[in-house]
């Protein structure tokens, strides 16, 4: 579904228009489970992208983006890969297509990983983990046109363990990590995660990066306030892609899981588009 119109989103601008036109700036999270999926789709000959498929039909009219955790997918081999390939290539072309894979190697691996996710298999962006240093962020930011989302401030308990660790200048190793991301590329190369969980901090992190997209997990299954998240995090192009997964593709288990999906889905745009209208000025 991407193919000729492989280059529809490239900045922020036009991912901004896609967030006005469907009044949203969800992220739908494609952790496409073997044990969750509904039991009727084992019968078929690709489960997983059966059922991503499912979902992405009943939910793109609401969502901007689709993330599939690519963990989900590695971890049945090579079968798994070809059902990512697919979900990839069915993704509306409208729609940011991210790969949440973690990424973060010494620069000769980074390229590798990065001509795998982005030429190989046509991804938009990829997650990318930053402690290896420049090195391993910037082969991903040589290719035109693809975002790098690096983590920043992750929404896990453990993210206190190092994250909120102290540098010799005072700042925090998030706050580090989001200046140098700055340094590293515009605002229309990256994005940053930041955990919605972390609503206390949501105001400040906005504060050190004005202008990047965030990407932000945590609304839905961890309990995250959309409404906090969104007036704290918010700037004059949006600014921020929510992330769903579980809330929204396992609302049901049963036969009716792309209508409950649906539903789901169409709550969070609901509320989202409320709150563009009331903080996105």
């Amino acid at each position: 579904m991407r193919g000729f119109f492989y280059f529809y989103l490239m900045n922020r601008a036009q991912l901004f228009e896609q967030i006005k036109k469907k009044q949203s700036y969800l992220c739908v999270g494609l952790d496409a489970d073997m044990e969750k999926i509904p039991r009727h789709l084992l019968k078929t000959d690709d489960p997983i992208f059966e059922f991503n498929k499912q979902i992405i039909d009943a939910t793109r009219e609401f969502a901007v983006a689709y993330k599939p955790n690519v963990a989900f997918y590695e971890s049945l081999g090579a079968t798994g890969w070809e059902s990512l390939q697919k979900t990839v290539d069915y993704i509306p072309s409208e729609c940011l297509s991210i790969a949440d894979a973690k990424r973060g190697d010494i620069g000769n691996t980074s390229t590798l990983y990065a001509r795998a996710f982005f030429k190989n298999m046509d991804f938009d962006a990829i997650t990318v983990a930053p402690y290896m240093g420049e090195d391993s962020v910037k082969p991903f930011l040589a290719f035109e046109g693809k975002w790098v989302i690096l983590l920043a401030h992750t929404s896990n308990p453990g993210s206190e363990d190092f994250q909120l660790l102290e540098t010799r200048s005072g700042k925090f190793i998030y706050e580090e990590v989001i200046f140098a991301g700055q340094r590293w590329a515009t605002p229309d190369q990256m994005m940053f995660v930041v955990g919605a969980t972390h609503e206390e901090k949501i105001d400040s992190i906005r504060r050190l990066a004005p202008d990047h997209f965030f990407l932000l997990p945590g609304v839905g299954a961890q309990g995250a306030n959309l409404e906090v998240v969104s007036k704290e995090g918010m700037n004059q192009q949006c600014g921020m892609i929510i992330n769903s997964a579980r809330a929204i593709i396992y609302a049901s288990t049963k036969e009716d899981f792309a209508e409950a999906a649906r539903k789901e889905a169409n709550k969070l745009q609901q509320s989202m588009s409320r709150l563009l209208d009331e903080y996105c000025r």
